[in-house]
């Protein structure tokens, strides 16, 4: 059976998308079964794997929303399985409120699937509302991005009190499964200072591989692609190619 990773950060702009993309590319590359559930109203994760948002007849709003059968809505890619997301998810917050259960809508669509995957990440939208908190029920841990800049550890006091809350009283066995440093320049003090601060922060739990600022990483998506099919030998895909590595390391896998 298939762990499921929710991708998540409060914080907008810390690689959030661009990791679970190319995590689920490189993992898929490396002949691991991966499914990327988009569970962001933005989509980007959607045309991230090339799939066009406007064209998606099934989304992960019609499973939770609509009880679409989740088997039906998934869309096969070059680079993994994709759940797609749609615009209109931006309003299943809402819908969810009059909802019995209604924290763990996405679990129950996703746990027929994991079966058939080895990984499964979901990509969350960067607040902690009741779509995050649906994806926090559903996953099994969390890998959070966290941006190497002045404000990387603003927010994530926030988010370590909603995990707390989330283990207490609605999935006991959450945990984190690992902490990615994004965005790294090594040739600044700052970039340096705030890793240092973030393994101090999150003991233990720190990837060995951090991310670059890479020109290829941040064209990748405009073209719909994956940076490792955009441009394999760049910093960028090299960076992914070793985390997904250390994943399957980590994840026993």
């Amino acid at each position: 059976m298939g762990i499921i990773l929710a991708v998540v950060n409060q914080k907008g702009g810390v690689g959030k998308t661009t990791t679970a993309v190319n995590l689920t590319a490189a993992l898929h590359l490396a002949g691991k079964r991966v499914l990327l559930c988009d569970f962001d109203p933005q989509a980007n994760a959607t045309s991230g794997l090339g799939v066009d948002k406007d064209g998606v007849k099934s989304s992960t709003y019609d499973v939770i929303i609509n009880e679409a059968d989740p088997a039906r809505a998934v869309i096969h890619t070059d680079f993994g399985d994709l759940l797609p997301s749609s615009p209109a998810l931006s309003g299943a917050g809402v819908e969810l409120v009059g909802v019995g259960d209604r924290e763990h809508q996405l679990k129950k669509a996703l746990t027929g699937l994991r079966g058939s995957y080895d990984f499964v990440f979901i990509d969350c939208p960067p607040s902690l509302e009741l779509l995050t908190l649906n994806a926090l029920c559903a996953a099994d841990q969390i890998l959070i991005p966290v941006q190497c800049e002045y404000y990387a550890l603003e927010g994530l006091r926030d988010l370590m009190t909603t995990l707390r809350a989330v283990k207490r009283g609605l999935n006991r066995t959450l945990e984190i499964f690992g902490v990615l440093l994004t965005m790294f320049d090594g040739r600044t003090n700052l970039s340096m200072q705030v890793a240092e601060e973030v393994r101090r922060f999150f003991p233990g739990k720190v990837f060995s591989t951090v991310i670059p600022r890479n020109v290829r990483l941040s064209e990748a998506p405009s073209h719909g692609l994956p940076v490792m099919a955009y441009d394999k030998f760049s910093r960028g895909a090299e960076s992914y190619t070793a985390l997904a590595a250390e994943v399957l390391r980590k994840g026993g896998r």
